[in-house]
């Protein structure tokens, strides 16, 4: 699948199936994602895999999906702002990655913000100045919804002389 394609067929999945995801699958995708772009070669991100009794102090109203696997990634923090924004811009970058190897492999994901609230920082064990990126559920899903509308990116963009 060409990666255009990839892009406009990712979807963030509702409902998963219970089929396990190899292990060595899994890491082949986040060492995948970690050709992210990263300023000054950091490499930001943290991975913390939750286990069933993290996950049920989450909360999450739907379990994320009854997903197999929940992550959460992390930014690490900085001294200066902007070097916390970019480290924030290149967790993202490594998400995105991630998702995508994912897909094309067809696993779908869940992508959850709860995981900056203060109280789910506190069970996730997050450290005081790194940012949470998301919580992920991911799986086999059980449907893949349709895309949603976008606007068109005409309306996007702006040309300065």
């Amino acid at each position: 699948m060409k990666i255009t394609e990839l892009i406009k067929t990712r979807r963030n999945v509702k409902q998963f199936k219970v089929d396990p995801i190899h292990e060595d699958t899994l890491n082949s995708w986040l060492e995948a994602a970690s050709y992210a772009p990263n300023h000054r070669m950091n490499e930001p991100w943290k991975i913390i895999f939750v286990g069933k009794e993290t996950r049920a102090k989450l909360n999450h109203k739907t379990n994320f999906g009854n997903a197999p696997i929940v992550i959460a990634v992390l930014s690490e923090g900085s001294v200066t702002a902007l070097q916390r924004d970019e480290n924030v811009m290149a967790t993202a970058c490594f998400v995105q990655n991630f998702l995508l190897a994912a897909h094309e492999e067809g696993v779908g994901t869940y992508w959850s913000s709860m995981g900056a609230q203060p109280q789910n920082r506190e069970i996730l064990n997050v450290p005081e100045n790194d940012d949470v990126i998301g919580v992920f559920g991911i799986g086999y899903p059980v449907e893949v919804p349709n895309a949603k509308p976008r606007t068109p990116i005409t309306s996007k963009i702006t040309y300065l002389s």
